[in-house]
């Protein structure tokens, strides 16, 4: 890596903490509560990714994911499908990402060490490195850094792309292709749509 890519580096890092700032200071103190889903559906939901999962996705995640997700306006099945590409179906928790130029992921929902730390201070939590092995603090992470992507760009492409390639990449991308269709924002929009389909329908 160069001097150049590395003060680049710095940079777009530097200008994401600074989103986030802003961010934090706009948000509403008052947090929402798990709204429509009843405890039950919450239940019934859980059983459902467990079975889907091939018992991989444990009921206790899936409850926690129902409830912290819908609480944020989020559609549960959109995190579930992450989780899912991002530990290439495997939904384990003790996920090791290839080698990058910004370092490893790790964890269920794939966090960076660089980034990983601010998101955990966006949703109030403490940090250290082991806790991204914890399905359920990385879920947690997950839609804490979802919600905040939706709510810069009001666009599930774009949260998605920023989320897969960062906010940077998500530009770059949009730049090259004139949208934030990527890849990763289809695929998992349309598994979402695809298990919903088939949970309702059960």
């Amino acid at each position: 890596m160069t001097k150049w890519d590395s003060e680049r580096d710095g940079l777009i890092e530097a200008l994401e903490v600074e989103r986030l700032q802003v961010y934090l200071e706009n948000r509403s103190e008052t947090s929402q509560t798990a709204g429509y889903l009843t405890w039950e559906q919450a239940n019934e939901l859980a059983d459902h990714f467990y079975e889907d999962s091939g018992e991989r996705f444990e009921r206790e995640w899936g409850r926690f994911l129902v409830l912290e997700s819908t609480a944020k306006g989020i559609d549960p099945f959109l995190i579930y499908e992450l989780l899912r590409v991002e530990t290439g179906g495997t939904f384990s928790p003790d996920t090791v990402g290839p080698q990058t130029r910004y370092g490893r992921a790790y964890g269920l929902a794939q966090f960076m060490e660089n980034t990983s730390p601010w998101i955990a201070d966006m949703a109030d939590l403490p940090y250290n490195h082991d806790m991204l092995f914890d399905p359920l603090y990385s879920i947690q992470l997950c839609v804490t850094y979802l919600e905040f992507l939706y709510n810069q760009y009001g666009d599930w492409d774009y949260a998605l792309t920023a989320y897969h390639r960062g906010i940077y990449g998500m530009q770059n991308y949009v730049e090259e292709h004139g949208n934030a269709r990527s890849w990763y924002a289809v695929e998992i929009q349309d598994k979402a749509n695809n298990n919903r389909a088939v949970a309702m329908n059960h």
